[in-house]
């Protein structure tokens, strides 16, 4: 994958994240910002600020949560971010930090 592309995947997978988040945010206690293309997300309790942003060098997406470094590449055969470890999507992954941050099983962001 060239820079051109995965500046075009990245774009669109965040900004779909976003919209979900910033949907999310009317049942989860949380604040999400977009700061120069990262992604940003807040909670007041328990206090913790997740980043997501894109890493154009490594080809990936990146999240900082639960002092954890998470890194997501792009899958052809899904279409999708995906966690290797885990097999998660970006959404699910994001939706699964979220719950473990808040303690409880609030957020669900559509796929």
């Amino acid at each position: 994958m060239d820079d051109q592309q995965f500046r075009k995947y990245s774009d669109t997978s965040l900004d779909s994240l976003k919209k979900s988040l910033i949907a999310a945010e009317d049942s989860v206690d949380m604040e999400v910002e977009d700061q120069a293309g990262a992604l940003h997300i807040s909670f007041e309790e328990p206090p913790a600020k997740f980043i997501i942003s894109p890493n154009s060098a490594a080809r990936q997406i990146w999240i900082s949560a639960l002092s954890t470094s998470f890194k997501l590449d792009w899958s052809e055969s899904q279409q999708e971010f995906v966690f290797s470890k885990t097999g998660e999507k970006l959404k699910t992954l994001v939706s699964r930090l979220i719950n473990e941050q808040l303690g409880d099983q609030v957020a669900s962001l559509d796929s």
